[in-house]
């Protein structure tokens, strides 16, 4: 089935269609929700949340958008909504966060040279590990490409917390990913 067919399977609210839609875009999809949780329960409630929204709406898909897209950017969406939504359990003072881990990465390893030795999961392990705000302000930027206005405009923040907390989030992620590392070599 192509994404025509189940495009216009899912119009008609067939079942078969709708299978289809999750079965190609899961594991995709599923990933983007991951960047954005704290852990894979979280991106699995993000998901189905998602996944409801988007079998609501599918009418809204155009031809000149693909169908992976267009559900990225629901799940991005959903993801943010999530975060809106839980926003009190989410006020973390960063010192606090920043305190709980002293060891620092050494200044001569470059951000290439630590992403080169770090497998992809230990990767998501340490974005998962950042405060909510920050892993979602890093995810926005760095990997689906929102700019820092529209970061803040569509968190409700100041374009300069946004700036404020990219910055924080590639220095927590950088030491993070670092300890995440180190503890693999001494087991």
């Amino acid at each position: 089935m192509n994404e025509t067919e189940i495009i216009k399977g899912c119009l008609k609210n067939d079942l078969v269609s709708q299978k289809a839609l999750y079965d190609l875009f899961y594991g995709r999809m599923l990933a983007v929700c991951l960047r954005y949780a704290k852990d894979t329960d979280e991106a699995k409630d993000i998901f189905k949340d998602a996944f409801i929204k988007a079998s609501k709406t599918i009418r809204n898909v155009n031809n000149s958008t693909s169908l992976e897209l267009w559900l990225k950017k629901i799940m991005v969406n959903t993801a943010i909504n999530h975060l809106r939504k839980n926003r009190q359990d989410y006020l973390i003072v960063s010192t606090v966060y920043a305190n709980e881990k002293q060891n620092n990465v050494p200044l001569e390893i470059s951000d290439e040279e630590l992403a080169l030795v770090a497998k992809k999961e230990e990767i998501l392990l340490a974005i998962q590990e950042l405060t909510p705000a920050y892993r979602t302000v890093y995810n926005m930027f760095e990997v689906d490409d929102y700019s820092l206005h529209d970061i803040s405009e569509m968190l409700d923040i100041s374009e300069s917390t946004s700036k404020s907390n990219l910055s924080k989030a590639k220095f927590n992620l950088r030491k993070n990913l670092w300890n995440i590392i180190k503890k693999r070599n001494v087991n």
